[in-house]
């Protein structure tokens, strides 16, 4: 008779149990000490579905003929040819030889960026990298997708990205001393499902009750209403996207004009102050930047504005950031923009005032801080510096040998003749994908390691199946979580696949390194060594005892010395000297020296506002409209995108994108119709959602539908709106990405194409087709 197994595990959305009998998930039970579980974790089954998964080594059928020398405009049109896996590793290895020696180890670009997995121990991306640094190293990215423009300008301005990494102000803090709450963007539970590493309690809302308990005023600054939940009671201003940094800027200079201005705080705690001031007052271009200025930008009403910049002054006031506002062209500004606008108010450093970054953009942003050692296998130490701005991926295997410019250096594309991609999907994250596809014919080879038969797995040489984090034994936990969660297989592989950490650890035996690569240890004596040193570090630094391995491990899971009520630069603002900051001043910078002597156009010496290369103050005609691309609510990026809390989203089997009644009445759209989305750029569809909770103007369509392109017209016909996207950074000095923002044409569509949506999977079958 079976017996239903309890198998504790974790992902990026939060700790769950499995319920298992008979090698089958039957069941999904929430984390006993989660407050707000996610309903993604119910979908976590679907990993189990062997439909979309790689279950076998498979290679191109034109490069196994002729290797380097193939058709690479073959990739995701021929067929693949199953191999063993004896001859996939020694195919892997001798690619790893032959571009290193040939080319050097600069040709090796190992991607690797993604979400695959919240284990510390088989996360795909340090452990590829682990191995090739055994090997004379590799071409590797800096700063992310989800935010690079921001941690760039606030390295430089507060001389470290604590700020929008989880360490500003706790939201407990916020919640019990701030009197107004100003949320650019996002403070939603939508977004806070997801965690890097993964996320034992879910708190957001939490401190959000509390807030509505204290009758905190909020400001909610976005284009989306639902970025808050209604029944906080927000006042909405719904901006014009892309033009946050002109509103801060307004409020800011409306202080100064009224002469409120915290002059004490600009002389003690920061440089260049009166670079900014200048700026506002009008000296450098000859005009005021206050309500009315702002007004005229961001299409709001310039009354409204007056009274708040005055609030500020007057009550004790805190700014929340989202990551996604620095995710445009000139991303940069408005992170800037609010410390400088927090700086003229004159609250950092007190308890529930100032700035913060990133509260909701993940689950664990304003949680009490985790003091202790996170859990992290070590990719150990680089041998070459060669590295590219993470979202300039097209760019570098379009331009090799190009030089670009990355925090003021000049730095050159190296030549990619070797891709190794793990754990990860460009194809869903990158902007401008036909670009993209155009790029990802330049490399001689492209290897793919994933659980899933992506986009980009389809569009590889060499594709190597791993195991979900179900089918394997991990760790889960991180800096912003109080937790150390364990991550128990719950079931056999799928297939042929294979565990990260044993793929890796295969390729390293045959490049000769794999002593150096596990250092003695197998699967689980990695992950009793992670949990050991995180509980010997939480010890030794805080006398904080953590049970040890056998008991953590039957548990499932352990508690972490954590701070609560932590005031962002409270110690600075009482002696800037004795605790200055790691800038050119030691002091918060609001006029800079170094992008001064840099002259860059598109990152001045303080906050601007920078007309952004499209927006809604600057269309050609009528017909065009504003799109943002956000985080969806039933998934994580395109992870378990056939899940059933991702479906639930979709409608007509593609994912539905809002638009405003009276845009919709214009453009002649009805609810639930077809509709086709297109710019310069791409085309795709989706279902249209009519909704007042948007602002006029505005399109927005979730990120994360697997990339479907269909025939040669290069329609896409499941609703990504990466096919439309600007393929740009979000300056010279930052060179973020700039994908969730574009303006697109919408029109209904005659006829529903669900055709195309089944055309497509039945390509997908023949692809995988041996």
């Amino acid at each position: 008779m079976s017996r239903i197994k309890r198998v504790p595990h974790c992902s990026h959305w939060g700790a769950y149990t499995i319920l298992v009998e008979d090698d089958r998930i039957v069941g999904i039970e929430p984390f006993q000490h989660d407050p707000a579980p996610s309903p993604i974790i119910h979908s976590i089954a679907e990993w189990a579905n062997p439909e979309r998964r790689v279950l076998r080594p498979m290679v191109r059928s034109g490069w196994l003929d002729k290797r380097e020398k193939s058709d690479r405009r073959g990739r995701g049109r021929e067929k693949f040819v199953a191999v063993s896996w004896d001859e996939a590793t020694t195919l892997v290895a001798d690619e790893v030889r032959r571009v290193a020696g040939t080319f050097g180890n600069a040709s090796i670009f190992a991607g690797s960026y993604g979400w695959t997995n919240s284990g510390r121990l088989h996360h795909a991306s340090s452990l590829l990298k682990r191995m090739l640094n055994l090997v004379g190293g590799f071409t590797r990215h800096v700063d992310t997708y989800s935010i690079a423009a921001g941690p760039v300008i606030l390295r430089h301005t507060l001389g470290n990205d604590d700020a929008c990494g989880g360490r500003a102000n706790t939201l407990d803090t916020i919640a019990q001393h701030t009197e107004t709450l100003v949320v650019f963007g996002a403070l939603s539970p939508r977004t806070a499902q997801n965690e890097a590493g993964g996320i034992g309690s879910h708190r957001l809302e939490t401190y959000l009750r509390q807030i509505v308990e204290r009758g905190v005023k909020v400001i909610h600054v976005s284009p989306l209403k639902d970025d808050l939940p209604d029944w906080v009671s927000a006042e909405w201003w719904p901006i014009r996207p892309n033009t946050d940094a002109a509103l801060m800027l307004g409020l800011a200079g409306e202080i100064v004009k009224a002469g409120r201005h915290d002059r004490d705080f600009l002389a003690r705690c920061t440089s260049g102050a009166d670079r900014l001031l200048g700026y506002l007052e009008g000296k450098t271009d000859g005009v005021r930047k206050e309500a009315v200025w702002a007004a005229n930008i961001c299409g709001l009403d310039a009354d409204r504005i007056a009274t708040l910049a005055n609030r500020l002054v007057d009550t004790r006031s805190m700014l929340t950031v989202s990551w996604s506002l620095q995710r445009a062209h000139h991303g940069e500004q408005p992170f800037w923009a609010a410390l400088g606008l927090a700086s003229v108010v004159g609250q950092i450093g007190l308890p529930g005032g100032g700035v913060g970054y990133g509260y909701a953009s993940l689950g664990g942003v304003g949680a009490p801080l985790n003091l202790g050692r996170s859990p992290a296998i070590s990719q150990l130490t680089r041998p070459i510096d060669s590295f590219i701005p993470v979202a300039r991926i097209s760019d570098m295997l379009l331009n090799p040998g190009r030089p670009f410019s990355y925090e003021g250096e000049i730095r050159t594309y190296p030549d990619t003749r070797l891709v190794y991609w793990a754990g990860g999907n460009p194809y869903h994250h990158h902007q401008d994908l036909n670009r993209l596809s155009e790029a990802w014919t330049r490399p001689e080879t492209i290897i793919v390691q994933d659980p899933m038969f992506t986009a980009t797995a389809q569009r590889a040489d060499i594709v190597l199946p791993a195991t979900t984090s179900i089918e394997r034994n991990d760790l889960a936990g991180n800096r912003r979580s109080d937790f150390i969660l364990a991550m128990k297989k719950a079931i056999e592989p799928l297939g042929e696949s294979r565990s990260d950490f044993e793929i890796f650890n295969a390729i390293a035996g045959r490049l000769g390194v794999a002593d150096r690569f596990n250092e003695g240890r197998d699967e689980m004596g990695w992950v009793r060594h992670l949990y050991e040193a995180c509980r010997s570090d939480a010890s030794q630094r805080f006398g904080f005892a953590m049970p040890d391995f056998d008991a953590f491990w039957e548990a499932g899971y352990a508690r972490c010395p954590v701070k609560a009520e932590h005031t962002f630069l409270a110690d600075f603002r009482n002696e800037p000297e004795a605790h200055a900051l790691r800038t050119e001043s030691g002091k918060i910078v609001l006029g800079s020296e170094t992008l001064a002597r840099l002259d860059y156009a598109d990152c001045r010496p303080h906050p601007a506002w920078i007309e952004p290369a499209e927006w809604l103050g600057n269309i050609a005609d009528a017909g065009q409209m504003h799109l943002i691309s956000h985080q969806p609510a039933g998934r994580l990026h395109s992870q378990l995108e056939t899940g059933a809390s991702s479906r639930a989203m979709k409608r007509n089997g593609r994912e539905q994108a809002r638009l405003h009644p009276d845009d919709a009445a214009i453009l002649g759209i009805e609810d639930g119709r077809t509709i086709r989305i297109w710019n310069g750029r791409g085309e795709c569809f989706a279902t249209a959602e009519i909704t007042d909770k948007v602002r006029r103007g505005v399109l927005v369509l979730p990120t994360g539908a697997w990339f479907t392109p269909t025939g040669n017209s290069g329609l896409e016909v499941a609703g990504n709106p990466n096919v439309l996207t600007l393929d740009i950074g979000t300056s010279q000095f930052g060179q973020g990405c700039s994908a969730h923002t574009c303006l697109v044409r919408v029109e209904p569509y005659a006829a529903d194409r669900r055709d195309a949506f089944e055309a497509y999977q039945e390509t997908l079958v023949a692809l995988a087709a041996v």
